[in-house]
């Protein structure tokens, strides 16, 4: 049955919003428009999808069945959509590299100085990614490849382990704990630490809030909580006695930039693994030369379990 894919995503929208006016708004287009073209679509597929009435639209019976088929069918299209962007992209020489806070030339200079000798006709594009909402393989689809810490498995994600980094405690300069050369985990885990937006996957959430040591997040978060890098980095420039726990390359650059805090190591903390990811559909030949020169500086210890083949 032949029907415009794009009505798709509009009927989806409307079914999310539960109102023509806000999602003609999110999409951008006249509401007349809107409408016009659910009904076509309804035309299409010989069914009502959609309840009209005075404070919105419900679905009917029969759109509450087509709506998860609807969902997958945009959701694939626009995955498709982004494989071949990233295929056009490798094919004029260039890779979206995604990364969260601090640029990653100025923690990790030397991948990109070894990069630039051995590939000089491979351009990076620079993309700031906004924090996890989803799994890696969701939150990776902007991109061909990412530095971060080094996410949970997906089965749709690499990852390329560059190194290991001892974390580190970001305190005001006020807090009781900020004379101290060294903190062992136990010392901070009841503290009150800096609180993430509820959207935030829990996964990265807890990587900043010692979650793995204390097996669930703290009792103790402020009341604001930080949904992007900008967000978070504000609030550790405001904070009277909140602390967070980063990777120590992370920690040179934020007291080098707020004066109001200081680093202090965790003496007993697992390291944060900073690793290269990216989606395994978005693996062109321009990524697996960048994995080759991090492999190199690495001398070869990229643990095998991290660096699945291309595909």
């Amino acid at each position: 049955m032949p029907f415009k894919r794009g009505r798709l995503r509009y009927f989806v929208t409307v079914a999310e919003e539960g109102q023509m006016t806000r999602a003609a708004a999110k999409l951008h287009i006249a509401q007349p428009a809107l409408s016009q073209a659910i009904a076509q679509l309804e035309s299409e597929l010989g069914i009502q999808l959609l309840e009209r009435h005075a404070r919105g639209v419900t679905l009917t019976p029969a759109g509450e069945v087509f709506l998860p088929k609807a969902r997958r069918a945009v959701a694939a299209a626009a995955d498709a959509a982004l494989t071949a962007q990233s295929l056009a992209r490798g094919a004029e020489g260039k890779i979206e590299f995604g990364f969260l806070g601090a640029p990653p030339s100025l923690h990790t200079p030397e991948l990109f100085t070894a990069l630039a000798e051995a590939h000089a006709n491979i351009t990076l594009d620079y993309r700031e990614l906004q924090f996890p909402s989803s799994a890696p393989g969701s939150w990776l689809a902007e991109v061909d490849v990412a530095l971060s810490h080094l996410p949970p498995p997906d089965p749709a994600v690499w990852g390329c382990l560059l190194r290991p980094e001892r974390r580190v405690v970001v305190a005001p300069r006020n807090h009781p704990l900020a004379e101290r050369g060294e903190v062992n985990v136990a010392d901070v885990l009841d503290e009150t630490f800096i609180g993430f937006h509820a959207s935030v996957e829990p996964w990265w959430a807890g990587f900043w809030s010692l979650n793995d040591h204390r097996g669930g997040p703290p009792l103790h978060v402020t009341s604001d909580r930080a949904s992007n890098s900008q967000e978070l980095f504000t609030m550790m420039a405001a904070a009277e006695r909140a602390i967070i726990v980063v990777p120590a390359c992370h920690a040179e650059l934020i007291i080098r930039a707020l004066s109001s805090v200081v680093a202090i190591p965790l003496r007993d903390a697992t390291p944060s693994l900073l690793a290269l990811s990216g989606r395994l559909d978005h693996r062109t030949p321009l990524v697996d030369a960048l994995i080759a020169v991090a492999d190199r500086l690495t001398e070869g210890g990229t643990d095998p379990r991290l660096s699945a083949p291309a595909g």
